[in-house]
This record gives C-alpha cells, sequence and structure tokens, in this order.
C-alpha cells in the first residue's frame, strides 16, 4: 500500500488512493509494498526502493548508505500487534531531495500518532527532513512509554518477589509465575535497548546526511534533542536490564531455598525412622534364641522403643531449628 502526503498550507494532508507524486508530496509511505508498488515509487523517484530480506540485513553497509542520489537509513523499532506481545521490525527511511520515503512491513503506533498530529498542526512538514525528524520524535516518545511501563511492572515484581510468603502451600506455583514475568520482562527490555541503539545509529547518520545536504539549522537542533533523550531512554533501560537480572537471580535463589528445604524435610524425616527401623528390624529377625520373644509385654515394650526411637530425634531437631 502507497501513501502520499502533501504538506499545504503547513499542514500535512494525505492523499487519497492512487494518488501520485507531486511537487507537494513531503512523504510517501509504504506500508507491506508489493512488487508493483515498489516498481511505481522506484519509476518516480527514481530510486532503488530496497526488498523486505534487505531491509533484515543487520551490516551497517547494508543498513546505511548513499545511492542514486537518496540517503538510505534502516531501524528496527519495537511495536506491539497485539497491544501485549513486543516485536521488533525494521523501517527503512530514504531521503531523496525534498521527500521522504519509508519502506516498512510492520505497523508501530509512532507512525499513525505522528500522522495525525501533523495533519493537525502540531508539528512541522514542510520537508522531507522535517517529517523524518518528527517520526524519530515520536518514536523517541512511544519508546519512553514503554519503559515507564516497564519500570511499572518491575516495581511491582520487585514487592511480589522480597514479600512472598515461602510457608503458603501455593508458593511454588507463585515462584513459578514470579520467573516467567521476570523473565518476560528481561525479554521485552532487551527488545526496547535493541530498538533504542538501532534508532541511535540512524539518528547519528542522519546528522551527517542533514549536514552535507543543507537542512534547516532547526532540524539539526530537534535531531540534538531527540538523541540526548534517547541516550537517557538507553542508559535507563541497562538500569531496568541490571534490575531485572538481580530480581530473577532472587527468584531463582528463592526457588533454590524452597527446594532445599523440601530435601532437608525429608532427610531429617529418613534420619527420624531410621532408629524405628532398626528395632522392628531387631524384632523381626527369626533366630530360635530371642528371650523378648516370650516376655508377656514384649510386643507393646517394641512399640514403645520405637515411638520414643522417633520422637527423641524429632524434639532434638526441633531444638536445632533444622524443623
Amino acid at each position: 500500500m502507497i501513501n502520499v502526503y502533501d504538506c499545504r498550507n503547513g499542514l500535512l494532508v494525505k492523499l487519497g488512493e492512487g494518488a501520485s507524486v507531486g511537487p507537494e508530496t513531503v512523504w510517501i509511505d509504504l506500508v507491506n509494498p508489493t512488487p508493483e508498488d515498489e516498481a511505481a515509487i522506484e519509476r518516480a523517484l527514481g530510486l532503488d526502493v530496497p526488498t523486505r530480506d534487505e531491509a533484515r540485513e543487520i551490516e551497517a553497509s547494508s543498513r546505511f548508505y548513499e545511492e542514486d542520489g537518496g540517503t538510505f537509513m534502516t531501524t528496527s523499532i519495537i511495536y506491539f500487534p497485539d497491544k501485549t506481545t513486543p516485536t521488533t521490525g525494521s523501517v527503512t527511511f530514504i531521503l531523496k531531495e525534498s521527500r521522504l520515503v519509508t519502506v516498512r512491513y510492520v505497523e508501530p503506533r509512532a507512525f499513525p500518532v505522528f500522522a495525525s498530529r501533523a495533519e493537525k498542526g502540531a508539528v512541522s512538514c514542510n520537508s522531507g527532513g522535517t517529517v523524518m525528524i518528527g517520526l524519530v520524535e515520536t518514536i523517541v516518545d512511544r519508546t519512553a512509554d514503554v519503559i515507564e511501563r516497564i519500570q511499572d511492572d518491575v516495581e511491582k515484581l520487585t514487592h511480589n518477589v522480597f514479600n512472598l510468603n515461602t510457608q503458603r502451600r501455593d508458593s511454588s506455583r507463585r515462584l513459578d509465575v514470579l520467573l516467567r514475568s521476570t523473565g518476560k520482562e528481561g525479554d521485552l527490555v532487551a527488545r526496547v535497548l535493541e530498538s533504542a541503539t538501532s534508532l541511535d545509529r540512524t539518528m547519528h547518520y542522519f546528522r551527517e546526511a542533514a549536514r552535507d545536504r543543507g537542512f534547516d539549522p532547526r532540524v539539526l537542533e530537534r535531531l540534538d534533542i531527540a538523541q540526548r533523550d534517547n541516550h537517557s531512554l538507553m542508559e535507563h533501560t541497562r538500569f531496568l536490564t541490571n534490575r531485572i537480572s538481580f530480581l530473577l537471580e532472587a527468584t531463582l535463589g528463592m526457588i533454590s531455598t524452597e527446594q532445599n528445604q523440601i530435601i532437608k524435610l525429608f532427610s531429617v524425616m529418613a534420619v527420624m525412622l531410621m532408629p524405628p527401623t532398626l528395632v522392628a528390624s531387631i524384632y523381626g529377625m527369626n533366630f530360635r534364641h530371642m528371650p523378648e520373644l516370650e516376655w508377656d509385654y514384649g510386643y507393646p515394650l517394641a512399640l514403645v522403643a520405637m515411638v520414643l526411637a522417633a520422637v527423641i530425634p524429632f524434639l532434638y531437631f526441633r531444638r536445632k531449628g533444622w524443623l
């Protein structure tokens, strides 16, 4: 699908389906483009639109380069296709003269949010450079929202981990839930850091291209602010990574402690039952000459001996605090 946007009277205007590129066009957004869509844009702008497989390549030379008078920049962006599961996708920004072309096979919320704001005149959109910096700022804002949500979830995890009553019968199940939740947050933080790092590289290359092309100094100023904000997000994400790692180790330690308690209980029970088993084994032997077999009270005395042999170790272990 091809979305064509013109800048008219300082407002971003989305043209209807099938619209052609005109002199007022500042942004062409290719969403899940077909080969026919790519061919149409290539004919209109005289550049080679990268395919989906090309956009997924991780080499710097494949993500940032100059070709046919255009500047190509590919970045990884985190998004939530079903509002809960995080996914990372590649978006390619192409600056050609005064236009911006975006090629994407993902649908992060930053794009419709920016388009809505630009259509209302809330942000500048008089060139491809201003459109790109506006998209970058929106992506940074959306990333900040995700990090804030992660921080709230980590606070809840911290409270649940260190206020868990391991004496409850369902403590094992709750520890399992905490372990899964911590792992989920760790995966989300890793994806956010990957996205922020990729965006930082894109902004660095964008800065060089903006200087070479003589962009409006205000674009560079906004880029400086966005890059500083992104750096602060990266630092905060690393802090959250360390914190989640600490929670993961704490949860695993609690699971190990609970397992040790269970093993200790079985060990103590085995030791407690050893003396009664010894008494029962002695009087269960079938030798001919066993004087106790002739006693009238031999059977109850053997039972009392077995009970005492179990109770005395129990009291001893209880006094030592092993139970």
